[in-house]
């Protein structure tokens, strides 16, 4: 946006009466989480609107809209430690949210303008938060559910590809297979949906006198006789595919070696129905000794659940895009396997699954999931996931890691991981059965063993349950969570040692041996600092403690800058620091 237009904005939109449910105007706001918030509220309220865009402005009075200019410079803002402000902006939203910073030179001060553009997919979510504008006022969405229901039906998620006709198809197009299995399932669905056990024997003698018709439109997969795309998926023979154009109906399975690399692959096509075994049959699940906590006896155990595969797969089925035209995929690592589908997550997020009992108001494959519900593939109350990680609690495994992000071709995409190997057995007995944690925080303490992000409540969460401790990113358990699981030690390691034993390590090389490179200060110290520090990080906290010795002149820097020699700065100085540091 070139300067002219630049100016012709900005003075539209100081002219307003008073601010919109798409304009926000700021001094000098710099907290990134509030940013955030705003950035969700103001897409999801231009697309509420109608509106081709919103802004947030900084170096504008809120009331009298007059220009006084402002600091804020999002182009150098770091979060983070030295992560850039809107890269981590962008990896906040989901899905992505489409926004650009620009600066605006006013002579009265400078301005900066952020020009947002209103969801497209999906409501926009910070942090895994829905938010949008109420008049002036940035509130969560979930708090006005008319305004909810009304965003999502004008975003086109009340379109149900899957529950649309496939013009042409025919009965003669479903595989005689995949048809007998449907039978099968639906009268198993109906007989478990009867409780009078003793009307069960009538309805499996009527189910299996139905013909082909009946029985498709009893199960609600086909519309009057009529196929549906749905049917075609599920039931369809595999050179019926063409009737779903141009989404692509396929399950990729691939195996992967240790250094990422390609080996086995298989498609699968439809019918989906039944694809489940043939997937399953391809992935290696061996048994595993596993040590039941006070047992002296290994007890035999599948890497992976049969249940939580089927049901992670499912899901992938019943939640994908087609629009978009990608396939699923299952890839085998040696640890792990990984299942992804095209398509924004509906819910908030994973931790408000766990939460609550009650499935989401909204559904991308409505039709589709009916089908599967009475073919009996998936879950009727929308608890499959909470079911998964459950299932993954009681044998002692890892939990799920889901990863809600953006695929390369830039649609937004979910993956789910279930790992098959326990990072630390003793750790991961305790969390599993600890009867005062709840999923959601058995699940959060699983990803700081995994090492994995926290959002900015989780963290506030954890902490005042004094589960964790340490800063942004770089959390560890807290003493409490490792005196139950026995890691007081690592503990230690990770919460790390007062700086004044650092620097006494350094002065005490240096009064042996005169002088120090800084290789073999890092030599000293690298290996001593907490574990929960990468390798940047360790090398940049060696640095700071250099820099604050030589502040303090307990040491001297001498020689060229790149290649500097250390020396001991005045001894009675470093005892004053001692003294200090007793004190």
């Amino acid at each position: 946006m070139d300067a002219y237009t630049l100016l012709e904005t900005l003075g539209r939109l100081c002219g307003l009466a008073h601010e919109a449910a798409t304009v926000e105007f700021k001094s000098n706001l710099d907290q990134a989480d509030e940013i955030g918030a705003y950035l969700s509220a103001l897409a999801n309220s231009a697309a509420l609107e109608g509106q081709n865009r919103a802004w947030l402005v900084w170096g504008v009075e809120d009331d009298s809209h007059q220009i006084t200019g402002t600091r804020f410079d999002p182009f150098s803002r770091k979060v983070n430690g030295n992560q850039a402000f809107i890269m981590w902006l962008q990896q906040m939203t989901s899905p992505r949210a489409d926004f650009a910073f620009h600066e605006c030179p006013h002579p009265d001060g400078r301005v900066v303008l952020m020009e947002i553009y209103p969801a497209r997919s999906a409501p926009i979510a910070f942090q895994n938060r829905r938010y949008i504008r109420i008049d002036s006022h940035k509130t969560l969405l979930s708090e006005h559910q008319d305004k909810e229901a009304r965003l999502w039906a004008m975003l086109g998620q009340k379109e149900d590809w899957s529950g649309e006709l496939a013009p042409g198809a025919t009965l003669n197009d479903l595989d005689p297979d995949a048809l007998n299995m449907a039978r099968r399932q639906f009268v198993q669905y109906l007989t478990r949906s009867e409780p009078d056990s003793s009307r069960h024997a009538h309805i499996e003698d009527e189910a299996c006198r139905w013909d082909l018709a009946t029985l498709l439109n009893k199960a609600r997969i086909t519309k009057q006789g009529r196929i549906t795309r749905a049917a075609i998926l599920l039931l369809g023979k595999d050179e019926a595919a063409h009737f779903l154009a141009p989404a692509d109906a396929k399950i990729t399975w691939v195996l992967r070696d240790a250094k990422n690399i390609t080996g086995p692959s298989q498609h699968f096509g439809i019918p989906f129905l039944g694809a489940t075994e043939k997937v399953f049959g391809r992935i290696r699940n061996e048994m595993t000794d596993h040590m039941p906590d006070g047992s002296l006896f290994p007890t035999p155990l599948r890497w992976y659940d049969a249940w939580v595969i089927r049901e992670a797969l499912h899901n992938c089925m019943a939640h994908q895009d087609y629009g978009l035209g990608g396939k699923i995929n299952v890839v085998e690592h040696p640890d792990r396997l990984v299942f992804s589908n095209l398509g924004q997550f509906i819910p908030p997020s994973v931790e408000w699954m766990l939460e609550h009992q009650s499935p989401p108001e909204h559904y991308r494959n409505q039709w589709l999931i009916d089908c599967m519900i009475r073919l009996r593939m998936i879950e009727q109350v929308g608890s499959g996931i909470r079911r998964m990680f459950e299932m993954q609690r009681a044998r002692f495994f890892p939990l799920p890691d889901y990863v809600i992000d953006a695929a390369d071709t830039g649609y937004p995409r979910v993956e789910v991981s279930i790992t098959r190997q326990v990072l630390d057995a003793k750790y991961t007995q305790v969390l599993m059965k600890r009867a005062d944690l709840d999923l959601k925080q058995v699940l959060l303490l699983d990803r700081v063993q995994k090492r994995r992000a926290l959002s900015r409540d989780n963290v506030r969460e954890l902490k005042a349950l004094k589960l964790i401790e340490g800063r942004a990113p770089n959390y560890f358990i807290s003493a409490k969570v490792a005196e139950w699981a026995g890691q007081k030690a690592s503990y230690i390691r990770n919460r790390g040692l007062d700086d004044a034993y650092y620097q006494t390590l350094v002065v005490g090389y240096l009064q042996k041996y005169g002088k120090a490179t800084r290789k073999e200060l890092d030599d000293l110290i690298l290996t001593k600092l907490p574990e929960v520090l990468d390798a940047d990080q360790k090398q940049n906290k060696v640095r700071n403690l250099l820099q604050a010795m030589r502040r303090s002149t307990l040491i001297e820097r001498t020689g060229p800058v790149s290649s500097p020699i250390w020396l001991l700065g005045p001894v009675k100085s470093f005892a004053k620091t001692q003294e200090a540091s007793k004190a």
